[in-house]
């Protein structure tokens, strides 16, 4: 009989899980939002700002800001390429948005903002 109880929490429990993860699944599904496909989004996000991005896709799962590399002044100014204004330059992951085929995605889409403007776009499955 106490065998019998065991077993039957364990299910209970188990159900429990099984309909909250797909709670929780729907959940995410719903905050991704609308997926894009290539050409549709270097349409809508080459030379937005990032307020125009936040807006349209939210948060990125990841941000990185560039480092400039010790002694890049000194070699660009010997080339006379030295600017008195400093560049910002920060990268955005977004996770999943981009499909490249019916039912398949990229992994990663990288946006590089460079003061305040996405400049750059790419997608990668591995990285």
């Amino acid at each position: 009989m106490q065998r019998f109880i065991k077993t039957i929490s364990i299910l209970a429990m188990l159900a429990i899980t099984v309909v909250s993860s797909s709670a929780i699944a729907k959940e995410v599904s719903a905050k991704k939002g609308k997926s894009y496909e290539e050409q549709e989004f270097l349409a809508s996000f080459s030379g937005k700002s990032r307020a125009v991005v936040m807006e349209k896709l939210g948060a990125p799962s990841r941000k990185e800001q560039s480092v400039k590399p010790t002694n890049a002044g000194a070699m660009m100014a010997g080339k006379g390429q030295e600017s008195s204004k400093p560049v910002n330059v920060e990268m955005w992951y977004y996770n999943g948005v981009v499909n490249y085929a019916p039912k398949k995605a990229y992994k990663f889409t990288e946006l590089t903002f460079v003061n305040d403007r996405c400049m750059n776009i790419a997608f990668f499955n591995n990285k």
